[in-house]
């Protein structure tokens, strides 16, 4: 059984060694630049750990788990460039980089190779695991609709936005965990709850997100703090407040997300104020903590010896406890 670590430092020595040989070099550069910032490759990782709860050849599924990589980098790219961030991992975004153009190109680029690398497959769980991927990536694309929809929004509820995560983020660490089970021969059944621990991990890592958006370390974040506010994102953090807000602070509120001309910094302060008043990190970190227990239910429900889960376990306490 692998750690997790050795399991990080065997996904990036595969990656460090892909060569994109094909061309324009224009077209390529910007994928070797994404995936050369390294991160700390979650979701490839996970499926070697569904993978390694099973069996012990996980070099067998290198090119799965480079495709689950290379289309979450995909996903960035495009994100990225629709939120105008400027960092990424603490460099600049590939449009900074080089132009929006070239983003959405090399983006596009990414996806049809992560599908080439998930071809990878053997034959006999091919057809399974291709329309999982499929499937994922057209649900990842529904959230990210949804997503921008909200933006525009003051009635999105709790329901909805929990919905939206599901769709946009958990989905993929979900799926990346089920493939490795599926490609490791483990039962429906246990592919079905690795499936579900996934799914509401994704879920509290969003929250998660939302909240280190506000309250995190820049240097350690990768990104600068306030993106969600300054965008009128309509995270968990701002669904409560909207909801839990008296007069005068719905008042304010709804005049941020209004508000055409205004100075960045003072629009993050004025509502991070807000959320401090209503205590709206604590009410976040509590549906965190609800959805880390349903996760640990699921992962209690997988047929294998209880040790060979525990690094699993590990990993996602790490995760869940990063930067705050």
């Amino acid at each position: 059984m692998f750690t997790a670590s050795q399991l990080l430092d065997k996904i990036n020595n595969h990656i460090s060694e892909i060569l994109f040989t094909r061309s324009p070099k224009g077209l390529y550069e910007p994928v070797e630049y994404i995936l050369s910032l390294g991160g700390k490759r979650i979701r490839p990782v996970l499926m070697l750990m569904g993978y390694n709860l099973y069996r012990e050849d996980i070099a067998s599924i290198y090119d799965p788990a480079t495709a689950i990589e290379v289309y979450h980098n995909h996903t960035l790219l495009h994100d990225d460039l629709m939120d105008r961030s400027d960092v990424r991992r603490g460099k600049p975004t590939v449009h900074k980089v080089w132009n929006d153009n070239t983003a959405v190109l090399s983006g596009d680029a990414m996806l049809i190779l992560a599908f080439r690398y998930m071809m990878g497959c053997p034959q006999e769980h091919l057809k399974e695991v291709m329309d999982l991927f499929s499937l994922t990536a057209l649900e990842i694309c529904e959230g990210q609709q949804l997503d921008m929809e909200f933006e525009s929004r003051c009635d999105v509820t709790e329901d909805e936005y929990i919905e939206m995560i599901r769709l946009k983020t958990a989905v993929l660490l979900a799926a990346s965990l089920k493939i490795g089970a599926i490609l490791a021969g483990a039962t429906a059944e246990d592919a079905e709850n690795l499936y579900n621990f996934g799914m509401h991990i994704g879920v509290a890592f969003q929250l998660q997100d939302d909240l280190l958006d506000v309250y995190g370390d820049p240097k350690v974040f990768g990104k600068k703090i306030g993106g969600d506010i300054l965008c009128n994102k309509k995270t968990y953090m701002l669904i409560k407040a909207l909801d839990r807000a008296d007069e005068k602070q719905h008042t304010a509120l709804n005049c941020w997300l209004g508000a055409e001309a205004f100075q960045p910094s003072e629009k993050i302060e004025a509502v991070t104020e807000i959320y401090n008043q209503l205590n709206i990190r604590n009410i976040c970190e509590s549906k965190m903590r609800e959805y880390y227990t349903l996760a640990m239910e699921s992962l209690a429900a997988v047929a294998v010896a209880e040790d060979r889960k525990r690094e699993l376990k590990n990993l996602v306490k790490l995760l869940m406890y990063r930067e705050m």
